[in-house]
């Protein structure tokens, strides 16, 4: 028990020393909103033709 307490201790007072790469951030986030925005724009196109199967199906 008294190892896995020194190994998490150990672990957490390593310093991290990866830099915020803001840019490389900012244009992950924009392509994932576009990702977003296409899936949601099909999925009402998607919606759409639904509706127009259920209409016509009857």
């Amino acid at each position: 028990m008294e190892n896995n307490l020194f190994y998490s201790r150990q672990t957490n007072n390593k310093k991290n020393n990866n830099k915020f790469n803001f840019s490389q951030k900012k244009e992950n986030t924009i392509s994932s909103l576009k990702e977003v925005e296409h899936f949601l724009y099909n999925y009402k196109n998607f919606i759409k033709y639904v509706k127009l199967y259920k209409l016509f199906r009857d």
